[in-house]
């Protein structure tokens, strides 16, 4: 049975899987389609390399990325192509006080600007829609125009006062921004 775009399937470890649709159909390695799927133990090396690909000024360490997946495993969905290479990633935190936060979004570089952060996005607040979650936050360097058009083209909105100052330490400023679910 072909799945339709946005169909979800119960993968053989029950968790949910469902093929990318749209304009990022068929774009993974040799042309395969690529999915979304949650994330197993197996991945973890291949999230810190995706994170050291998507952030190379900047990737989680290790450790991290281990008690983040350890800590939050529902909440971090990932993308693989038919070569089995993952491509993305999205984290998100589980509702607390039914609030939660996205801890963070990355494509490899020859993905980006294609639909697939979008796509992440639009899974991982339907997860945190179910879980209920009524407001999601996220913090973006603020010089990043392309995450920051992303993030409003889904309906966050930015803190009326701007970027925060040193938010992650001395120089490192970032907007934060909010959407109610």
């Amino acid at each position: 049975m072909t799945p339709l775009p946005g169909d979800r399937f119960l993968s053989g470890a029950g968790s949910i899987v469902s093929q990318v649709s749209g304009p990022m159909a068929g774009r993974g390695s040799g042309g395969g389609p690529l999915r979304i799927r949650a994330v197993t133990e197996d991945d973890l090396s291949h999230v810190v390399r995706l994170d050291a690909a998507a952030f190379p000024a900047d990737p989680y360490p290790f450790f991290v990325l281990r008690q983040l997946l350890t800590a939050f495993p529902e909440f971090l969905l990932v993308v693989e192509d038919s070569a089995k290479d993952l491509r993305g990633y999205v984290l998100a935190t589980p509702p607390y006080d039914a609030q939660s936060w996205i801890l963070s979004l990355g494509i490899t570089p020859e993905l980006r600007r294609q639909g697939l952060g979008r796509e992440l996005m639009t899974r991982i607040l339907a997860l945190l829609r179910t879980k209920g979650t009524h407001s999601v936050w996220l913090s973006v360097e603020p010089g990043n125009d392309s995450a920051v058009a992303l993030y409003r083209a889904l309906g966050f909105v930015p803190e009326p006062q701007g970027p925060r100052l040193d938010y992650f330490g001395p120089g490192e400023h970032r907007l934060l921004m909010s959407l109610a679910l």
